[in-house]
């Protein structure tokens, strides 16, 4: 086998370079056999290279999918071709997973087809953040507009029902303390919403996300999660986050608040928070002339139920809420701080594995002072 100057077989230096690459590639046989996959695609199809090899394309996408009808196009007209936003979601590879396909025939081997995937969900999520952040700024808008226009006279009602509590029967003054209550509730829905308008930029530090997980698993583990399993699987050489600490104990309060309420009561319930650093995008954030790279990923993770198809897309705008007497402000609220810090989240739900709120943060760079500058695919939002 001939060797490169390095030393390296071509096999070993084709699949080093292969796995330089930072989207899935793997080479379909005339079987429909997946005989290659470089790193990325084992992580792709979550399964490793000796599995691949022995497991059809067909075996991982949705029946007649378009991609299985593009590696078919390819072998039969041997001529190389694309296809974009194609959706390839199934329960071996999860909800919302839309790539763009580059397919090209292997001259040396008959019948066989490469595939390249770029998947296009960070994209797509990053404009939905777009979106998020529009709707937190309408959401300010409207806190201003309540406080000054409903909080006062809510406190005029409020006193009027106090003094009509000590002049009315025992029977009456039932409805003067709803009458209290109530206002009392709207105007902590109004001081929730204020929140919104809080446009001051974020004062921020290097945050040890460890701690700060610590801090919050504490604090369910002795209220609302009581019951529930904690699992943690940290990178401990992590950087430190660029981030104010105590906003990133709110998101995290938040979310898994909400895990353990998708949980419930179930005997089998357990929350997963997990830390990673995973080489990213970069982006253009309010506040910074440079772009800023998210390479830190914090995940919380729990068996629930899932969230309800129709809501995925929107579980980040103000008011959406599947609880009863929820406001629908908590994951907005959340959205709003992530994207305050120049971060992504993003949401995966299934009834068969969960629900997973992942968060893209930038990390600290102490000989620089500043947020770290390393990415790979840049996006300007």
């Amino acid at each position: 086998m001939k060797q490169n100057g390095a030393g390296l077989s071509e096999a070993v230096a084709a699949q080093t370079l292969l796995n330089t690459l930072r989207h899935p590639v793997v080479m379909i046989d005339e079987d429909g056999f997946m005989v290659h996959a470089n790193a990325e695609a084992e992580d792709f199809f979550r399964s490793g290279a000796t599995i691949l090899a022995r497991s059809r394309l067909s075996d991982f996408v949705p029946f007649g999918s378009p991609l299985v009808a593009l590696v078919e196009q390819v072998r039969a007209q041997r001529v190389a071709m694309n296809e974009y936003r194609v959706d390839i979601s199934s329960p071996r590879l999860g909800s919302e997973r839309m790539v763009d396909i580059h397919a090209a025939p292997v001259s040396e081997l008959p019948g066989a087809v490469a595939l390249l995937l770029q998947e296009r969900s960070m994209a797509d999520k990053i404009d939905r953040q777009m979106v998020h952040r529009g709707a937190a700024r309408s959401v300010s808008g409207l806190a201003a507009m309540l406080a000054h226009e409903i909080k006062n006279p809510l406190a005029g009602i409020r006193g009027a029902a106090q003094l009509l509590e000590h002049a009315v029967t025992d029977e009456d003054r039932a409805l003067t303390r709803l009458i209290t209550e109530e206002t009392d509730r709207i105007v902590a829905l109004v001081d929730r919403m204020e929140v919104f308008s809080d446009e001051r930029p974020v004062e921020r530090a290097p945050i040890n996300i460890h701690l700060v997980l610590d801090h919050v698993k504490a604090a369910a583990r002795n209220g609302f999660a009581r019951k529930i399993a904690f699992v943690e699987e940290y990178d401990p050489s992590l950087p430190p986050v660029w981030a104010n600490r105590d906003q990133l104990v709110q998101v995290f309060l938040n979310l898994v608040k909400n895990a353990a309420e998708a949980i419930g009561d179930r005997e089998d319930g357990e929350i997963r928070l997990t830390t990673a650093f995973r080489p990213g995008i970069r982006l253009s954030v309010p506040g910074s002339p440079d772009r800023v790279a998210l390479p830190l990923e914090f995940c919380v993770y729990d068996n629930g139920p899932g969230i309800p198809e129709d809501m995925r897309p929107i579980i980040f705008d103000p008011f959406v809420t599947s609880k009863q007497n929820g406001s629908g402000l908590g994951l907005a609220l959340v959205a709003k701080i992530v994207g305050a810090h120049g971060g992504v989240i993003e949401c995966e739900s299934s009834g068969q594995r969960g629900t997973v709120f992942r968060i893209l943060m930038p990390a600290w760079r102490e000989a620089r002072g500043d947020a770290l500058l390393t990415g790979e695919q840049e996006i300007q939002t």
